[in-house]
């Protein structure tokens, strides 16, 4: 018979313990189950074939995320545009600027009939003059309302017209430039394209229609005159227009009147010399962003002067009881293609105080 604690059909065969030697290899002892590192499974793991029942969670990935790097690529995207629109006129065209055309410019100088009138009193030269009821100064000079254009604000309207104005101001009333030194003033309300011209003009005076100093500015010459008032009257018209979807004109017809003396000589009598310019401006949006002005054309009248003196380099006036020299203007050569027509007029006895 068996014992009390075998099994009733007794213990198994083979060995001494009887059927606990075959699964010896297999019992864990109690070290080993506690460092064991138990999983459970799901239930949807347990259909799913015993996948995996702990899930590890991906690594740390270094730098910046795929958001951070979104939202710093909008920012740097949203800051260039603001950039690009910033230097981009929104008016401005795609098409390049053309580069600007030289000046051309005529110079007619107008004498007179018999000898020129004078005065001691300045004042009383003006009241008896066609300059009675000119303005003082740059007041002569009135900007016309400043409308917008198809293509144009009306802010770029009115800077085309004040360009032209300081223009106007600045080579034809500023008492150094008129004595013959100061030019950079002018030269620098010209665009760039124009510099070098001017500079030849000064540099190489011609009477090529092209390099005349008194097509760029009014001076007279200072070893024969100088101002007796500072105070220069001043009458005229501005006018601005589109041309074309990158183009403004401005089209300026003044006329000036100053009292002259000859140089050193404070107790001469003061005449009145009448400088008479039309003048064509052009700007492109280049320019009126940098307030200067393409000058596309210079005509002038100026008188009294005497036919026979060139005045291309500088204006040489018949101040009071002075007359005419004999002679015409200097001759022109049809041959010569570089050189223009010369042209003299009469000044009108009209145009000459009554004293």
């Amino acid at each position: 018979m068996g014992g009390p604690g075998d099994p009733p059909e007794g213990t198994p065969e083979g060995g001494p313990g009887g059927g606990e030697d075959e699964y010896r290899s297999v019992v864990f002892d109690e070290s080993f189950v506690r460092a064991a590192r138990l999983q459970e499974f799901s239930a949807q793991e347990r259909i799913a074939d015993h996948a995996p029942a702990v899930r590890r969670r991906p690594p740390l990935r270094r730098g910046l995320s795929r958001q951070a790097l979104i939202l710093v690529l909008l920012i740097a995207v949203a800051f260039g545009t603001a950039i690009y629109m910033g230097v981009r006129h929104p008016y401005q065209t795609p098409t390049a600027q053309e580069p600007a055309e030289p000046v051309r410019m005529t110079v007619i100088p107008l004498a007179p009939q018999g000898k020129v009138p004078g005065a001691d009193d300045t004042e009383y030269l003006y009241a008896h003059s066609p300059a009675a009821q000119f303005r003082i100064g740059a007041e002569g000079i009135t900007l016309p309302a400043a409308r917008r254009t198809s293509h144009f604000s009306d802010s770029q309207v009115l800077t085309a017209l004040t360009t032209a104005k300081d223009y106007i101001v600045r080579s034809a009333l500023d008492p150094e430039v008129l004595t013959g030194g100061e030019t950079r003033s002018v030269r620098l309300l010209l665009d760039p394209d124009q510099i070098d011209q001017f500079d030849q003009s000064f540099e190489h005076p011609a009477a090529d229609g092209r390099h005349a100093p008194t097509g760029w500015l009014v001076r007279f010459d200072p070893s024969r005159a100088e101002l007796a008032d500072g105070e220069i009257r001043v009458q005229g018209t501005l006018q601005a227009a589109e041309t074309d979807s990158a183009t403004l004109e401005v089209t300026a017809d003044h006329t000036s009147v100053y009292a002259l003396r000859p140089t050193g000589d404070d107790e001469a009598e003061a005449s009145l010399f009448t400088v008479r310019r039309e003048l064509h401006f052009r700007f492109d949006r280049d320019d009126l962003r940098l307030h200067q002005a393409q000058l596309v054309v210079s005509y002038v009248q100026a008188g009294p002067l005497s036919c026979a003196e060139n005045p291309v380099s500088h204006l040489h006036p018949l101040l009071a009881g002075q007359t005419a020299k004999a002679g015409g203007p200097a001759g022109t050569d049809p041959y010569a293609t570089d050189s223009a027509t010369a042209l003299c007029g009469s000044l009108a006895t009209s145009a000459q105080p009554k004293v």
